[in-house]
């Protein structure tokens, strides 16, 4: 019975993740999506701030020549560079300075999210059968640059054009990855309109497999619930309609989000959702070829605008970062969701075990590779207790295996009385079938969640422990695996002494040790770190099992 329910959870567990495992795509890339920063593009940044007033179009702006040149302003915080242009106030740049890039071309630089000459936050204004793109107009900014202080800054844009003017204010706050975005647009209408806000395409991958960031491609949004729509699902050229009203809609890769939020009380929410699939790139070689997967899609919204032409939204460019966003509310925490299509299982556990975690990185000043090591302890230790009970049942299990089989063949041919033969043989003998394998299904979610927590947890991206670089990627030399697997086969062995013979098991032994090792080379490290730590652990108490069960088996003869 513990062994079917066993092997039955492992190949839940190989279904889920055994496809990606044995064809996994090449990482080597045939066309780079993405190229080196141009340091030269970068001015040094001066200490200068805007004076932070709120948008007033009363002052008349001065219009740039439409010949003339865009320009950069950048704004630099402690924790990113952001750059927006003077051609309708986009952003074309945001390097996340705590972070760096992990792909061959940009190796050592700062996460930059913004792909080459695909600006988002792209605005337009529909005023009745009429739509006026910003991306045309020059606009004259406050400052050339800006330094973000305590006390935070602000970058304002103003233009005027035939006789329509534009204010556009952002507003940087210290240690957030969040910005105020605030306008108005005069002369467009007396009747209101439409702001149709462009979020850009997609981000840029910046993680060393780039396939696996790819398919972690999404455009995630908030009416009532959130909700994914990866961008693998789209064509080239395809057209969804995202009805909200949206509290919040973004673009996220496997660690990082875009987002633009309509969260404040009584204010507008987006409408809609506009998602156009991207042409699919050829990026890398497989067994079976080259292959194409969808990287861009174009994500714009909709945000009514009154007559009066004020609007006002946030926006978010920054990690993944489940207590950052949790800290904002409204549920962007839950814009990386875990576990797939075993969300409803997996997700309660995993955020579980990513508080636990960084609760105890954060108490024990320890790094993340000891803090493994400590909780795969701890959780070892707390099924302790009930290891112990499942001994007891096991050996009572086994004393009455006689008398099961006795009427197992009296009653072979009138199964319902064998169920209630055998359900009066359990109490007497006071035997719970199931007390064996509870306390061994037990860390099975934590296991699940571990799988999960380590392919999409930020904390975890480059965090190097002993000779690992990183304990959310595999370990370069297998040393961690084959421990696990050392690991396995040792507490398997151990466990089948004082154990009557059964070839079944004897296999299983020897096969299931090997398997999870061939199936674990390729999970995070961390993930290899923390099961290898739960099996040593948990070896002499089953070594102390079997000595009672032979205990017990001798005083019986």
């Amino acid at each position: 019975m513990e062994r079917r329910v066993i092997l039955a959870i492992l190949l839940m567990l190989i279904i889920a993740v055994l496809p990606s495992i044995l064809f996994p795509p090449k990482k080597t890339p045939v066309r780079p999506t993405v190229g080196r920063p141009d340091s030269s593009a970068t001015p040094p940044v001066a200490a200068g701030e805007s004076s932070g007033a709120p948008v007033r179009l009363s002052e008349r702006p001065t219009v740039r020549p439409s010949g003339a040149s865009a320009e950069t302003v950048w704004v630099t915080s402690p924790l990113y560079r952001l750059g927006f242009t003077t051609q309708g106030g986009a952003l074309v740049s945001a390097a996340l300075l705590d972070y760096k890039s992990f792909t061959p071309v940009d190796s050592e630089h700062p996460v930059q999210l913004v792909p080459p000459d695909r600006p988002m936050l792209v605005f337009a204004r529909t005023a009745g059968s009429d739509t006026t793109a910003l991306g045309s107009w020059r606009l004259t900014p406050s400052a050339k640059q800006i330094t973000v202080g305590p006390e935070g800054a602000s970058l304002t844009f103003r233009g005027e054009h035939s006789g329509a003017e534009v204010a556009l204010e952002y507003r940087f706050f210290p240690d957030e990855y969040r910005v105020s975005v605030r306008g108005r647009m005069e002369g467009f209408g007396q009747t209101g309109g439409t702001l149709l806000l462009g979020l850009g395409d997609g981000l840029r991958t910046v993680e060393a497999d780039t396939m696996d960031d790819y398919r972690h491609f999404a455009v995630v949004t908030k009416a009532a619930k959130t909700q994914s729509l990866a961008l693998q699902s789209l064509n080239p050229g395809e057209r969804k309609i995202l009805d909200g009203p949206f509290e919040w809609a973004g673009v996220k890769s496997k660690y990082f989000f875009t987002a633009a939020l309509a969260i404040e009380e009584n204010a507008p929410r987006f409408g809609a959702a506009l998602v156009e699939g991207g042409p699919r790139t050829v990026t890398a070689s497989s067994m079976f070829g080259h292959s194409a997967v969808a990287t861009r899609a174009v994500l714009t919204l909709t945000l009514p605008v009154p007559p009066a032409g004020d609007f006002g939204f946030d926006l978010y460019v920054g990690p993944l970062e489940y207590r950052r966003l949790a800290k904002l509310g409204h549920d962007l925490d839950d814009a990386n969701p875990y576990g797939g299509v075993l969300r409803p299982l997996i997700q309660p556990v995993s955020v579980l075990v990513v508080n636990i975690l960084i609760w105890m990185h954060d108490r024990l000043t320890l790094a993340y590779g000891w803090v493994l090591i400590i909780f795969g302890v701890l959780v070892r230790a707390l099924l302790w207790p009930l290891n112990q009970r499942a001994m007891e049942s096991s050996i009572r299990m086994q004393a009455v295996a006689p008398l099961m089989k006795q009427m197992q063949d009296r009653y072979k041919n009138d199964p319902e009385r064998l169920q209630r033969e055998m359900m009066r043989l359990y109490k007497e003998h006071n035997v719970n079938p199931l007390g064996g394998c509870l306390p061994m299904l037990l860390p099975m979610p934590v296991l699940f969640a571990l799988f999960f927590v380590f392919a999409n947890t930020i904390e975890f991206r480059g965090v190097p422990f002993l000779w690992l670089t990183d304990l959310s990627r595999a370990d370069p030399y297998y040393i961690i695996p084959i421990v696990m697997g050392l690991s396995m086969f040792v507490l398997s062995k151990v466990g089948q002494i004082g154990v009557p013979p059964n070839p079944q098991a004897k296999m299983m032994v020897y096969f299931m040790p090997v398997f999870m090792t061939v199936l674990f080379l390729r999970f995070a490290s961390g993930l290899n770190l923390y099961y290898a730590v739960s099996n040593l652990f948990s070896i002499p108490q089953q070594y102390l099992i079997a000595k009672r069960r032979l205990r017990e088996q001798a005083g019986k003869t």
